[in-house]
């Protein structure tokens, strides 16, 4: 059985059909949603696949880490929370202390521990170097000062990995430093904000004066810039997003069937663009993979796949809404978070893929901005810089 059989037929046999029917109808998932197909993922030893095997992995290959989330995303699987295993793990495995990987990588493999990420603040998002949390060292700790926003799941998290100011008189890159902090700490405190289809999953995060051991500090005093840029990386490649928009474009087929759309020569034209960019997608980030298994790191490749990742399925999901017409108009976040399940309910169907249509805006923002990934683009591969 080839490894992708393997996925298939777990994720088959092992995804709850309550959790998958919520996916598939795209309707929100909550904490104990994530938290229950990540800890079935962990009793089989594939939460955090592609690390080392002597960090608790499986020493996955590019290719392995790429089916297994196309595959498992396709069939209904939740999005893997990527802010313990795909971001906070791999810096700590990388640049942390042996104290910090023995205290803080089993609790990310056995999903015991729910950490989320503290980047972009109000004053900086894009432009991150800008950031004006403080953290200044007093004695054996730090004392942070500050805020985050947009700041995912933080209200489900036991941890926040923060990017703080450290030294406000150097260049801004040189000045900041990457802290592990626990959010039960005195002086945090976190804010609810929705998003624009109604569902809570964003925040903002509150520091008051409050106390990091120093031990929690990752790697040396001001070189967080640098362990940014690592986690940045990880979080593009990721972002392509394969599994996930396959499985948007069975629901546009669907939909079209169903409302007999299928012939149609507009809607026509726009499912075979979009099948067709998806295809281009998918081969240049399968060439990508191919590089990285040959011993090359991602460079500029990772902005063109975060850049036309977000963007197609941004598209898919405003091809789904166009189809479905008036039965797109009705739309009530408070029904769609109801704890009821029942995908054969057409109107909680219809909200959930106007829900996705709204969520899609955000693809092309986190992570660093498409208008940055073009930037970027510009000025590594076609030398406009």
């Amino acid at each position: 059985m080839t490894f992708r059989q393997q996925v298939r037929a777990f994720t088959k046999e092992r995804l709850p059909a309550d959790i998958r029917d919520k996916v598939m109808s795209g309707r929100p998932l909550q904490r104990d949603d994530h938290m229950h197909w990540q800890d079935i993922l962990a009793a089989k030893g594939w939460i955090a696949g592609f690390w080392p095997k002597q960090f608790g992995g499986c020493d996955w290959s590019p290719a392995q880490s790429y089916i297994f989330q196309e595959e498992t995303t396709r069939a209904g699987a939740p999005w893997l929370l990527p802010f313990g295993v795909n971001y906070v793990g791999p810096v700590i495995y990388t640049y942390g202390s042996e104290e910090q990987k023995a205290r803080h990588l089993p609790g990310i493999v056995s999903n015991e521990v729910f950490w989320c990420q503290g980047y972009s603040e109000p004053g900086a998002g894009s432009d991150l170097a800008k950031l004006s949390t403080r953290a200044e060292r007093d004695g054996d700790s730090y004392v942070v000062n500050g805020a985050k926003i947009w700041t995912s799941m933080a209200h489900w998290a036991d941890w926040i990995f923060a990017l703080v100011r450290t030294d406000p008189k150097v260049k801004p890159q040189r000045g900041i430093s990457f802290l592990l902090i626990d959010l039960k700490s005195p002086g945090v405190s976190i804010r609810p904000i929705r998003s624009i289809e109604g569902a809570h999953h964003l925040n903002q995060v509150f520091f008051d004066n409050v106390r990091v051991p120093a031990e929690n500090l990752v790697g040396e005093e001001n070189a967080g810039w640098t362990y940014a840029k690592f986690l940045l990386g990880h979080e593009r490649v990721l972002s392509a997003e394969i599994g996930k928009a396959k499985r948007m474009l069975d629901r546009l087929r669907a939909v079209m069937a169903e409302r007999h759309l299928d012939e149609d020569p507009h809607f026509r034209t726009q499912l075979n663009k979009l099948e067709t960019d998806l295809l281009a997608l998918e081969w240049t980030t399968l060439r990508m993979l191919d590089a990285v298994m040959d011993g090359s790191a991602p460079g500029f490749e990772a902005s063109i796949l975060k850049l036309r990742g977000s963007t197609i399925v941004q598209s898919i999901a405003e091809c789904t809404v166009d189809a479905l017409g008036p039965q797109a108009i009705a739309y009530d976040v408070a029904r769609l978070e109801a704890e009821t399940n029942d995908p054969a309910a057409e109107a909680l169907r219809n909200m959930g893929i106007v829900s996705e249509f709204l969520f899609q805006r955000a693809p092309t923002i986190w992570g660093g901005s498409n208008e940055i990934q073009r930037n970027i683009i510009a000025k590594h591969a076609l030398g406009l810089g």
